[in-house]
């Protein structure tokens, strides 16, 4: 079978080399997205030979599968660390520096992520948005909550939370915009945009106590 059984562990050399493929392939998706992705570009960019490659994943497919459900479990993370208990503006402005903090840390994953959903996932939207939704839709209750409390000004949670993905993901996503249209503030971009957006979303979400 052209991939290891998967109820074998792996030693430690074949973790090394799925890591290394799982790399190599996000350099590629991140670059070329998935249309433009292939196993054999992949495996050259992995340093492997493309039977090798087929050793450990049986398809362009099944590396990318993994991918996203690593990049998912990154992406949802910040999100589900937004705790109901805590004090409402303080917990949206964490979420907000965590997403800057995923989205300075890991920009091939967020473009690679950014690249799928623009393909329309045609493969694996249930994978992706099931467990996606479900978190979502949690939240978005826990949002709803707090402006029926009045803790915070009431504003459409669904807008709120998707214009915080825009505007943190965008430092990552666009990073070559930025550095062509403004080189002088790509450099600390992130320290920046964290001012910028606390202060804005601050602003946003405070109760008027008038």
């Amino acid at each position: 079978m052209a991939r290891m059984a998967a109820e074998k562990p792996k030693t430690r050399i074949q973790r090394k080399k799925t890591e290394q493929i799982l790399a190599a392939a996000l350099e590629v998706f991140a670059q070329h997205g998935s249309s433009g992705a292939s196993i054999n570009l992949i495996a050259k960019n992995a340093g492997l030979t493309t039977p090798n490659l087929l050793y450990y994943f049986e398809s362009k497919d099944a590396i990318r599968q993994e991918l996203l459900a690593r990049t998912l479990q990154l992406w949802m993370a910040p999100l589900n660390m937004l705790s109901q208990h805590g004090d409402p503006i303080d917990e949206i402005c964490q979420y907000i520096r965590r997403k800057l903090e995923i989205s300075r840390n890991f920009p091939k994953e967020s473009k690679f992520f950014a690249n799928e959903i623009l393909s329309g996932l045609p493969q694996s939207r249930s994978e992706i948005f099931g467990p996606l939704k479900e978190l979502y839709n949690t939240k978005i209750t826990v949002l709803e909550d707090w402006m029926r409390e009045g803790r915070i000004a009431t504003v459409d949670p669904h807008h709120l939370l998707y214009s915080i993905w825009a505007t943190t993901q965008h430092y990552a996503d666009f990073d070559v915009q930025i550095e062509e249209i403004a080189p002088a503030k790509a450099q600390d971009r992130y320290a920046e945009a964290e001012v910028f957006l606390l202060e804005m979303y601050q602003k946003l979400l405070a109760v008027d106590a008038g």
